[in-house]
């Protein structure tokens, strides 16, 4: 089953700076405009290696992917990044509050490194279909730079909290590095180097399966890199972060789906249409559909839906192995609206909001026709699908908040 290793990456040293200053959210998660914002902060900022920005005068010697290796050999070279002295796994914690709520909660787990494994062997498990465009990216940028910045979020059964416990007896200490990011979250990471705690973690996740929460793309194109460097043993492995899946401090957020450029479109006659599978309820305002879905409804089917100044909740019996996402890409937006699976994956009159509140005023305010409304994903559904093999439509997921790059390097150098 899973095969867990510690590692030595590259860190940044003190004389790189401050490290709030240095680190990065995950390449996909970077605006223009933060990646103007972490380019001001310091030279040295990952942004340069992982989202550099790209000139008209791009060509095959000198390009986004040249410039990003020869700024990362450049740090090299000069002691801005320094290998760690002995292989270790990282306890790492994340302590932040969840948007639009108070509650602040603390979720930890390890950074080391996955054996990387087909599907078909059954270790690893998706939940996902990837596109082809972010894995070519990132297929560039792996052969330029032979280097791993971001992990794969993965998730682990561990009911017992046996991994947790060695965890905790680790974070019992001084952090060995802090920082607070853009959102607030304070992110730690505490060396373990210890070889019977090495050991131990390494035993306990030896009967593992693992699903992947976070970071698809980066998984296959690691994957695609071992096919192509059978003879590259740190190819073979890839830089992850564990968290066992009955973690408290496990957060999916809800990802909203917002329509525009539908031809014709009513919302009276769509109603209509969902009349013969969907009961649908006019409702007052948001809260009134968040004090529906947080009545008892395991067996219910819950949707909200807003358009003009209308909003409403659609409900229907829930059949075996129905998720909310899945009936509303099914049965609605490819059933009734032709918004198909490939119209999905390229973004064809779909986009997405994180936060219900938001989604809601892209209706009210004109820039969207219809906005679905979702409850999030459960940590017990994503395992689920992923353990049987089954995939979830796009953005299905948004587990929060999301795993820092640069804390932690990792070099293919054999």
């Amino acid at each position: 089953m899973a095969q867990v290793f510690p590692f030595q990456p590259y860190r940044y040293s003190a004389s790189a700076g401050s490290l709030d200053t240095l680190v990065t959210q995950p390449y996909d998660k970077i605006s223009p405009t933060m990646q103007q914002r972490y380019l001001s902060l310091s030279p040295y900022n990952l942004v340069r290696v992982i989202l550099g920005q790209r000139r008209d005068s791009d060509n095959d010697t000198d390009n986004v992917y040249t410039r990003a290796a020869a700024h990362l050999n450049s740090w090299l070279a000069s002691g801005i990044l320094v290998q760690d002295k002995e292989p270790a796994f990282y306890a790492y914690s994340q302590e932040f509050e969840i948007p639009d709520t108070a509650e602040r909660l603390v979720r930890a787990g390890f950074i080391g490194l996955g054996a990387v494994e087909e599907y078909e062997a059954g270790v690893v498990h998706r939940h996902e279909k990837t596109l082809s465009g972010p894995k070519k990216d990132r297929m560039e940028l792996l052969r330029h730079a032979r280097s791993h910045f971001g992990q794969v979020f993965m998730l682990y059964p561990d009911a017992d909290n046996a991994i947790d416990a060695i965890l905790a007896q680790a974070m019992s200490g001084p952090a060995d590095a802090e920082v607070t990011d853009e959102y607030g979250t304070v992110h730690r990471l505490w060396r373990i180097s210890d070889t019977g705690r090495v050991a131990g973690i390494q035993q306990l996740m030896s009967g593992k399966k693992l699903a992947i929460a976070d970071g698809h793309h980066r998984y296959e194109t690691a994957l695609a890199f071992a096919r192509e460097h059978p003879e590259l043993r740190d190819a073979q492995r890839v830089m992850m972060t564990f968290v066992n899946m009955y973690s408290p401090g496990l957060r999916i957020l809800a990802t909203h789906r917002l329509l525009t450029g539908l031809p014709s479109f009513s919302i009276e006659q769509f109603l209509q249409k969902t009349s013969t599978r969907f009961r649908c309820t006019p409702l007052k305002d948001t809260a009134e559909l968040k004090a529906r879905w947080s009545e008892p409804h395991e067996n219910l089917i819950r949707l909200g839906v807003a358009a003009g100044q209308s909003l409403y909740l659609l409900e229907r019996d829930r059949r075996d192995g129905d998720l909310d996402v899945s009936v509303l890409h099914g049965e609605l937006l490819a059933g009734l609206l032709g918004i198909d699976e490939a119209a999905v994956r390229e973004e064809r009159n779909i986009r997405y909001a994180r936060g219900l509140d938001t989604a809601v005023a892209e209706i009210r305010n004109g820039t969207a026709q219809v906005a679905f409304l979702l409850e999030p994903a459960t940590v017990e559904q994503v395992a689920s699908v992923s353990f049987a093999g089954g995939v979830m439509p796009q953005k299905s997921t948004d587990f929060y908040p999301k795993l820092l790059s640069g804390l932690t390097i990792y070099r293919i150098e054999e």
